[in-house]
């Protein structure tokens, strides 16, 4: 037969009910936090061309939102590259991508239209400019470029932005010296085995697969980009003062390397959005970018890069308010 509990029973029971019920709701309240949604809808984030590391890093990105952000439909875009995913971005053509910061100051110097809306939301990881030849050539400098069939590029790509820079540097007018082809990574190798050109340019993390697997079945090299030049861009000013010297490590393409670093160009990336993206969005997604940086970096190596000592530094764009408040969620 029931008994009814004693008084003092009673009120411990009750104190003892009312402490699960307390533990209960904070667990709620962290878990699913009250009056923030969790981001839903599609955006469309502009990456780089199928054989580039902006698509392949974009693509795992994708992947890497589809767990953290379920609601969230990311449409993925083909481009040619940093200038295009600039364009695309000001103009409301999509929400985020990637691009070098020289391509960013560029589109902002020239003042076009939605320049003044870009946002950063993260420094992610360097491009290295690739000068790519077969080893028998005699092209051993920038300068030995003149009067050769030369690959820089779409029009709206990075590497266009910097081959016409580095040029210049070498004392080379891109439409007079050198004959130019607007061809990209996803053609360059093949013409360089086909003797169609003799030497690309090309912008990317480390290591770019079209390169890599051009090293692995033919006899090419990169020629060295010296300090000097580094000098003479700088001097330029302008979107150039965001160049700076690097070394490509020996094992980037061992078999084209043959054991040497060779000196070349780096330039910073950012993932970059406008002003009007949502808030909660921005957050999470620089949330996701530097969460999964180690999953990404197991397939592309570059991503291994991005740190987030340096996430902040994202001049000269401004951070967006979103990317803000995740950094200030994680200070300690």
């Amino acid at each position: 037969m029931f008994q009814a509990l004693p008084r003092i029973g009673r009120r411990r029971a009750l104190f003892g009910s009312a402490a699960v019920l307390a533990v209960v709701g904070l667990l709620l309240w962290w878990l699913l936090p009250l009056g923030e949604e969790s981001p839903r809808g599609t955006i469309t984030f502009s990456a780089g061309t199928p054989t580039g590391v902006y698509q392949k890093y974009g693509t795992l990105l994708q992947g890497a939102m589809a767990k953290d952000m379920p609601d969230v439909d990311v449409k993925l875009l083909n481009s040619d590259g940093s200038q295009e995913n600039v364009r695309r971005v000001a103009t409301g053509e999509a929400d985020f991508s990637i691009a070098a910061a020289d391509a960013v100051e560029t589109y902002i110097l020239q003042n076009k239209p939605g320049s003044g809306r870009l946002r950063g939301c993260s420094r992610l990881y360097d491009d290295y400019v690739h000068l790519v030849v077969r080893r028998s050539s005699s092209i051993r400098s920038v300068a030995d470029l003149r009067d050769r069939k030369v690959a820089v590029g779409p029009t709206g790509s990075g590497v266009r932005l910097i081959a016409n820079h580095v040029l210049q540097a070498a004392g080379l007018d891109a439409a007079d010296d050198i004959e130019p082809l607007d061809n990209g990574i996803a053609d360059m190798p093949e013409m360089l085995k086909d003797h169609k050109i003799d030497a690309f340019f090309w912008s990317g993390g480390l290591p770019t697969s079209a390169v890599l697997g051009l090293s692995e079945t033919d006899d090419i090299r990169l020629v060295p980009i010296g300090s000097d030049l580094v000098k003479k861009l700088h001097e330029q000013g302008g979107a150039s003062r965001y160049y700076r010297a690097a070394v490509m490590p020996a094992d980037a393409y061992p078999k084209a390397q043959r054991g040497a670093a060779v000196q070349t160009l780096a330039v910073a990336n950012f993932l970059i959005t406008r002003d009007d993206a949502d808030a909660n969005l921005t957050e999470d997604l620089t949330r996701t970018v530097i969460g999964s940086r180690d999953r990404i970096g197991q397939k592309v190596h570059a991503a291994q890069l991005v740190d987030l000592r340096t996430a902040i530094y994202t001049d000269p764009l401004p951070l967006h308010e979103g990317a803000r408040r995740y950094y200030r969620s994680i200070k300690p």
